[in-house]
């Protein structure tokens, strides 16, 4: 046996392509470098016209593996591509908790979500002249209540053999419940594993990546949490970029992708994985 073939194969997934050229340019930059083995794509964001799309496809070539997805969006500031999708906040998706509150107090329409999942999907397959190899969700709509089944018939009908992200953590109790954030991740997905399953569809036996944005958290030592007991196959959600005028009219999300960017260009990443028994090719 190889000294490879033991190890740990994993996905570590750049989402929001599309949403700035700045963070565009990121992701394509730690693709090329062996970084990063998986990016998934928002079809609504303002930065993926025909050249984005190409300088992706060109870069993710010049990779041993490289997936891309579609990453399904469904809340605020971004706007729908169906024409009579509800519920809105002015011409805008709602935001993310007004959403998740509407699911959880079954207010929604599955009909609405699965026509605009469709709607996207069908945009990436224009863009990108296949179907998505997986289909993950911006702030983790397709995990929300409702919001999941129309993305589930969705899927299973426009993409079957694209596989889709949960956010369950393989970890014990104490471990699980030392992260807030994660542990919602971890209760929506058990209902969405149970929903995508039944429809025949396959997704990632593990995930990690969550952490709290908004404080200058140390991202190498986090990174060692999200590997620790990560199973073969699982998932490592990340969000490098390179902030530029776009990305700071839309997202919070800032700096904290810039010092994601550099930690995961920089030699100690590779020694972590190679420490850790992963790989990503």
């Amino acid at each position: 046996m190889s000294a490879a073939a033991g190890l740990r194969r994993i996905w570590l997934c750049a989402d929001d392509y599309g949403i700035s050229p700045g963070v565009n340019r990121a992701i394509r930059d730690l693709i090329e470098r062996g970084r990063l083995n998986a990016t998934s794509v928002m079809m609504v964001g303002p930065a993926i016209e025909r050249g984005e799309v190409e300088a992706l496809q060109t870069s993710a070539k010049a990779s041993p593996r490289c997936a891309i997805g579609l990453h399904v969006t469904l809340s605020a500031p971004f706007r729908p591509l169906t024409m009579h999708f509800r519920p809105l906040d002015g011409d805008m998706f709602m935001p993310f908790p007004k959403l998740l509150r509407a699911g959880l107090a079954r207010r929604l329409d599955r009909e609405f979500f699965r026509a605009e999942v469709k709607a996207q999907l069908a945009a990436f397959a224009d863009a990108f002249g296949r179907a998505p190899d997986f289909v993950d969700g911006h702030q983790h709509v397709q995990l929300y209540p409702q919001v999941r089944d129309g993305f589930v018939d969705a899927v299973s009908e426009a993409a079957p053999n694209a596989w889709v992200r949960q956010g369950g953590r393989n970890l014990p109790l104490a471990q699980r419940l030392a992260s807030p954030k994660a542990m919602v991740l971890d209760i929506l997905s058990a209902q969405f594993r149970r929903r995508a399953g039944g429809a025949g569809l396959s997704f990632n036996p593990g995930f990690a990546g969550a952490y709290d944005f908004t404080r200058a958290a140390d991202f190498g030592a986090l990174m060692r949490q999200f590997l620790e007991g990560l199973p073969d196959g699982g998932l490592v959600m990340c969000h490098p970029g390179f902030v530029d005028d776009i990305l700071a009219g839309l997202d919070p999300m800032t700096d904290v992708r810039e010092r994601e960017h550099a930690y995961l260009a920089g030699d100690a990443f590779a020694h972590l994985l190679a420490d850790s028994g992963v790989r990503l090719d």
